[in-house]
């Protein structure tokens, strides 16, 4: 009757233990100056480290004093926190379905445009005070900079394989037809007016394209990325969770027989 018990009190010890690598991972993701200025998830992994601890402890405490009290009150939050994983997976993966790179003709990258990603996310890069923010983190960073002495010529920089946010941030988008100087400085064209991004090119260094819709694009596009992956690390917690809530009300219900019963 007891097997449920030691079984709970093991995989209790197991998640507090590897709770504490993910709060170490939020602290150092939270400090790190990332040169993609993608920092935001930060602060929901620290959350749902600590969470993870706390809750653990409660279970492990339950289990190893056999406290039916404290064992409900884990398997509610554990209820609880199914859901939320639950919510949060299912809206990380609505919010990110949308989106895509765009192949250019003769060019080794993808472009990237602001009305193909959803608009939720839209609205959230569209927010004067968060794209401040990732704007001064991006001309701070060597995103762009690094491009000027790894593509001298214009063949080896349409042969590149850029990132989303090289493409979209350190140059003008394809359809304006500047000529190429660098990396970083193009001569303007007469059919300027081809994208509105076109206007908002600026060959100073800390100005570029940050401005750009095709910026905030491809910074959705590493949001993107990001968003999904935390969805599969999501989902592969849910199923553990879910393992870890049947066994805990076994041991309620263990708990319960032996004190029914009389036996410890």
């Amino acid at each position: 009757m007891g097997v449920s018990n030691n079984v709970i009190g093991i995989l209790n010890f197991l998640t507090a233990v590897l709770s504490i690598p993910i709060i170490g991972a939020g602290i150092w993701l939270a400090s790190k100056h990332s040169s993609d200025c993608m920092r935001f998830l930060q602060w929901p992994v620290i959350i749902i480290g600590v969470f993870i601890l706390v809750v653990s402890l409660a279970g492990l405490i339950g289990s190893c004093y056999r406290s039916p009290c404290l064992l409900w009150i884990y398997a509610s939050i554990m209820f609880l926190l199914i859901l939320l994983l639950f919510c949060f997976t299912v809206f990380a993966f609505v919010v990110t379905n949308k989106g895509a790179g765009d192949a250019v003709s003769g060019k080794g990258f993808d472009e990237f445009h602001l009305e193909n990603y959803s608009s939720w996310l839209q609205r959230q890069v569209n927010k004067a005070s968060v794209w401040r923010k990732i704007q001064s983190c991006l001309a701070d960073s060597n995103t762009c900079s690094k491009l000027n002495s790894k593509y001298t010529t214009v063949e080896e920089f349409n042969a590149a394989h850029l990132s989303p946010i090289q493409s979209g941030c350190c140059k003008p988008p394809s359809a304006c037809g500047y000529t190429f100087v660098t990396p970083t400085n193009w001569t303007r064209a007469a059919n300027a007016a081809a994208d509105n991004d076109c206007t908002l090119w600026n060959n100073d260094a800390k100005q570029l394209c940050y401005s750009c819709d095709s910026c905030k694009a491809g910074v959705l596009q590493n949001v993107k990325k990001d968003w999904r992956k935390v969805g599969v690390v999501n989902v592969i917690m849910l199923v553990f969770i879910i393992v870890v809530n049947s066994v805990s009300c076994c041991a309620i219900r263990s708990v319960k027989r032996e004190r029914y019963y009389g036996y410890a």
